[in-house]
């Protein structure tokens, strides 16, 4: 981004102290919805630093698949899935715990030697105001790549018809005899929604 070099500066360290927060909330964290929410806070602060980078696309990418999608998808999983049972800790799980402190401080001590040996310095002189890659990518997919982009988009259309039919195999007859699957082993097995009510309300 064409921006002064003190503000950059800052922008990356309030970026980093939000991802870092996040992250350490992900794992403190009791509930696990509060650490899927966590999650997504380190999924947004990877995106604003990609666009410091001049990663536009990138950034656009990782809100729009990992926030919008992703998260969102472990959310749903979370709330559909979450039996609301009380905890009942493991048999010397301190020797888990010792672990992953171990592991964790090997890590950060790791990546402190990388962060400090590494010179950062500007190989090549950076470029400002060049054109956005957003319409560099852009230009690909209409031009150079257009049929692979367009077999793409006929492959997620097909995905979603399969994903349409399989959530419709819900009204399926509560019996079937052996003769009958065998004329039907090459369709869909389907009955409508009023035989669905009917079938239900004798039952009540």
């Amino acid at each position: 981004m064409n921006l002064a070099e003190g503000v950059q500066l800052v922008s990356l360290g309030i970026l980093g102290v939000m991802m870092i927060g996040a992250a350490i909330g992900v794992v403190l964290f009791s509930s696990i919805v509060y650490s899927a929410f966590m999650l997504g806070g380190v999924f947004i602060s990877m995106a604003g630093m990609y666009l410091l980078l001049n990663g536009d696309f990138v950034a656009a990418a990782q809100i729009l698949i990992y926030v919008g999608a992703v998260n969102v998808l472990i959310l749903f999983a979370i709330m559909l899935v979450n039996k609301r049972q009380d905890f009942v800790p493991f048999p010397n799980s301190w020797v888990r715990k010792v672990l992953t402190g171990i592991v964790s401080v090997g890590l950060f001590g790791l990546l402190s030697t990388m962060v400090l040996a590494t010179p950062w310095a500007y190989s090549t002189p950076a470029v400002v105001g060049g054109e956005s890659s957003i319409v560099l990518i852009g230009e690909h997919f209409f031009t150079d790549f257009l049929l692979p982009f367009e077999l793409a988009s006929i492959l997620l259309l097909i995905a979603m018809v399969g994903a349409i039919i399989l959530a419709r195999r819900e009204y399926l007859p509560d019996q079937l005899t052996p003769s009958d699957l065998r004329q039907t082993v090459l369709t869909l097995q389907e009955r409508p929604r009023e035989l669905v009510s009917t079938t239900s309300e004798t039952k009540e």
